[in-house]
């Protein structure tokens, strides 16, 4: 389930060449604070996904919430009390 969802969260990445020094800039826009700068597109590629994952283990260790993505919902849900 995991690499499902970081599989997802790749393809929905976008990446744009900076014009002032040619670097490539990538982000997962559901995923906010998630970007990388690399010389290279697969540079970029492989940092976003760092990031990312390092976002997402954060995310788990503070409980914030996570954007459901590709229907994957990775998020903690409490039953109600009754």
């Amino acid at each position: 389930m995991l690499s499902d969802y970081i599989e997802f969260a790749m393809r929905s990445a976008r990446y744009e060449i900076l014009a002032d020094d040619g670097t490539i800039y990538g982000e997962i826009p559901p995923c906010p604070g998630v970007w990388a700068n690399a010389d290279s597109l697969e540079k970029c590629r492989v940092e976003l996904q760092e990031v990312l994952e390092d976002w997402m283990l954060l995310a788990f260790r503070f409980g914030d919430t996570l954007p459901v993505l590709g229907g994957i919902d990775l998020n903690v849900h409490q039953p109600m009390a009754a």
